[in-house]
Order: structure tokens, then C-alpha cells, then sequence
């Protein structure tokens, strides 16, 4: 009985013996300066080992890859300040070229929440009550804009003015950045200009099922999106 106690004794304290010993390699290998750095976490886009104060891994910031110009290094070249019928301020808007792209930045405050139809028209007049240019019989707030910008070479929505649908939060916020290679900065330095609209209705990108139109999008919808009213509009000038 003594024997086998004292074969057991000796065994356990061999593996711990190996333990530790496999404990100071795998530290050992660790510590090396040459090793590779680890790969971020699941869902953060840093570059791997790169760690922020807190010790976390550091989040890249959408474009700041090698050699992309970011936004904060483009000016804006033209700005919109967007006002309702009577004349109150909504928001604005920045347009900036980053490398041939056209980049705009919409900023809202004060809306009710959810989604509102947003395009480029092609006449930089916002004037509240007015006629639409081809057709005096069609009156109302910023008619003067007149249609998106490309509506004459396209149906909607691949007018070269259609863009994303603005969403404002429950506080009444939106902000919305993307980039279009449709325009360019000849669509605002032309004669006629161009102005930035918010309609008072989601834009459904004229995406009608065959089940519910039979016979297509009619003219509604291909024209704007039945995104319905202009709400707000804001002449694109270039900025100050």
C-alpha cells in the first residue's frame, strides 16, 4: 500500500513538473520581438496590434487607408442651406470633390422622424410659391427648382440628381454622407445652377412589383419616386 501511494506521489509531481516547464516556453515564446502581431477583435476594423490608450484595439475611421484623401482634408467647394416654404432652416448641405467624386454631406434638425425623399434639381431657384419653368400651370413651393437634375435623359431613378433617402432619427436629427460619380461640379458652376430638395415622402426608387402595377411605374413614380411634396429646398452656391 505504502509503494503504490508513493508511485502515485511521484507521478503527479512529474506532470506538474512538465506543466511548468511548457508554461515558460509558451511565455518565452511570447516575449519574442520577432513575432507577428495579433489580429484585431471580431467587428473592429484596425489594423492588427495596433491598440488605442485604453489598451483596446483602434477603429479606422471609413477612407483613412493608405492613400485615400479623407474628407477632413477636402474643403467644401459648394454648400446648400435648406428652408421650408416659410422660410425656416432645416439643415445644409456640403458638396466636396474627393478625387473626382462628388461627396455630400447633409445635415438636418428639427424634422419629424422618418425617411424623406433627396435629390439635386436642376435649376438653382428655391423661391416658396412659385411656377415650375414648363409649365405655368404648375404651381407650388419651389416649382422654380424645377425637375431632378438628368430627369430629361433618364427615368427615375437613374436621373443623375437621385440620390439617397434621408432618415431623420426620433430626435429629429439626420445625418447622411455618401458619393455620387453621377455629378459633377460642371452640374453647379453651369448657367441654370442646381438646388438641393427634401421631399415630404420616402422615395421608393420607383420600385413597383409587377403584382402591384401590372402594367408598370406610372408617370408619378418615375418622375420622383412619389416621394411626395418639396419640402425644403437650398440653392447649391459655392461655399464662402
Amino acid at each position: 500500500m505504502l509503494q503504490h501511494t508513493a508511485r502515485k506521489t511521484t507521478l503527479i509531481r512529474t506532470t506538474a513538473a512538465l506543466l511548468g516547464l511548457g508554461g515558460m516556453l509558451a511565455l518565452g515564446a511570447c516575449s519574442d520581438g520577432g513575432s507577428e502581431p495579433s489580429a484585431p477583435a471580431p467587428g473592429l476594423t484596425g489594423s492588427p496590434g495596433e491598440t488605442a490608450p485604453d489598451g483596446g484595439t483602434q477603429s479606422m475611421s471609413p477612407g483613412a487607408t493608405a492613400g485615400a484623401e479623407t474628407s477632413e482634408a477636402t474643403p467644401a467647394g459648394f454648400t446648400a442651406t435648406l428652408q421650408d416654404a416659410d422660410g425656416g432652416e432645416l439643415g445644409t448641405a456640403e458638396i466636396r470633390d474627393v478625387e473626382g467624386v462628388m461627396e455630400i454631406q447633409v445635415d438636418a434638425a428639427g424634422m419629424d422622424p422618418g425617411f424623406y425623399g433627396l435629390h439635386v434639381h436642376g435649376i438653382g431657384e428655391c423661391e416658396p410659391d412659385s411656377a415650375a419653368p414648363d409649365d405655368p400651370e404648375d404651381t407650388g413651393a419651389f416649382k422654380s427648382a424645377g425637375g431632378h437634375l438628368g430627369s430629361q435623359e433618364a427615368d427615375h431613378p437613374d436621373h443623375a440628381g437621385d440620390l439617397p433617402t434621408l432618415l431623420v432619427q426620433e430626435s429629429g436629427d439626420a445625418h447622411l454622407t455618401f458619393r455620387t460619380d453621377r455629378i459633377s461640379l460642371d452640374d453647379f458652376e453651369d448657367e441654370d445652377g442646381a438646388a438641393m430638395m427634401v421631399h415630404s415622402a420616402p422615395d421608393n426608387f420607383a420600385n413597383i412589383p409587377e403584382r402591384y402595377a401590372p402594367d408598370g411605374p406610372d408617370e408619378d413614380t418615375t418622375g420622383a419616386g412619389d416621394a411626395g411634396d418639396r419640402l425644403a429646398c437650398g440653392v447649391i452656391e459655392p461655399a464662402a
